[in-house]
């Protein structure tokens, strides 16, 4: 945004000094000598105009100048740090279970996580995101991406049943961490969704807690369903505990919203604005023009003998 100001203003006021002390300041002891001065001037009006206009031009120009007209610029300098996400996603069979939406239900467990998890990445402007599956075994159902639209396709395309039926917890923490070996991101986070027991997995439990003490990534792990009979509370409480995160438990699919939602708000992408301001000064400009006019005006009436 630009904006024309004077850096000092109250010198234009210098300009209604000049034209009073023009007025009322003409110099009266040639009226002494020559009563008929004024009928002269009349004549020599026209002859004399362009002095006068050199004169003022130089006058006025030289105040502008002293007022020091500036263009003012600013504008902002944001700088966004964005953070590298991956959604590990439960897609084992206790996922078919209804009911878990009031709203539908008829929707299972799985439908409504598409869902939330699809607005999630829809608010994470700036960050990458990638996507772990598991059941059975765990995949990377999408790598670390920019392409929202893309990657809510690859939500949309998941399906129960196909990485198995039961729940390898342990082992697609493993693959999310992996997915995150090679990032740069000052912020690596995972978040964890799941609503059973890792029955299915090849890796211990104190292995990978010990993998995820020694990373520097958060995590944050959410059970949906009754803790206790759907989901082992304790266990996704150490591992958040050892990823430095935190661990949630949603009964119901506004509940698992409310916590995507907090989860967005504690991981919001760090915003730098810098708001810079440039300064444009002209006054060379009128200075410039008001030498020429004076050296002109000078020249002239030297010309003219005046």
């Amino acid at each position: 945004m630009s904006q024309f100001s004077f850096e000092y203003p109250f010198f234009l006021l210098l300009i209604l000094l000049f034209y009073i002390c023009a007025k009322w300041c003409k110099e009266r002891s040639r009226a002494i000598f020559f009563p008929h001065v004024g009928t002269l001037i009349a004549k020599t009006a026209k002859k004399n105009s362009l002095l006068a206009w050199l004169k003022w031009t130089g006058i006025v120009l030289a105040v502008v100048a002293l007022a020091s007209p500036v263009i003012t610029k600013s504008y902002s300098n944001s700088k966004k740090e964005g953070r590298d996400i991956v959604l590990v996603i439960d897609s084992s069979d206790s996922m078919r279970q209804q009911g878990f939406d009031p709203n539908d239900i008829f929707k299972n467990k799985f439908d409504v996580v598409k869902e939330v998890v699809g607005d999630f990445i829809e608010k994470r402007k700036n960050d990458r995101i990638g996507m772990v599956t598991f059941a059975d075994v765990a995949f990377i159902a999408s790598p670390l991406t920019f392409e929202k639209e893309f990657l809510s396709n690859i939500t949309k395309m998941q399906k129960l049943g196909m990485a198995g039926k039961r729940t390898a917890i342990n082992d697609a923490l493993v693959q999310a961490y992996n997915l995150l070996s090679k990032s740069k991101a000052k912020s690596k986070i995972v978040i964890l969704l799941t609503d059973g027991v890792d029955n299915m997995s090849k890796i211990p439990f104190q292995d990978v807690k010990n993998m995820i003490e020694k990373r520097d990534i958060k995590l944050y792990a959410i059970g949906i369903g009754t803790a206790g009979r759907d989901y082992n509370g304790q266990y996704l409480q150490a591992l958040a505990q050892a990823g430095k995160g935190a661990a949630y438990g949603a009964r119901n699919a506004e509940a698992l919203s409310q916590i995507y939602d907090e989860i967005d708000k504690l991981e919001a992408s760090k915003l730098n604005d810098k708001k810079v301001i440039e300064h444009t000064y002209l006054y060379t400009y009128p200075l410039f023009l008001a030498v020429l006019s004076l050296l002109l005006f000078i020249y002239v009436r030297n010309q003219r003998g005046v």
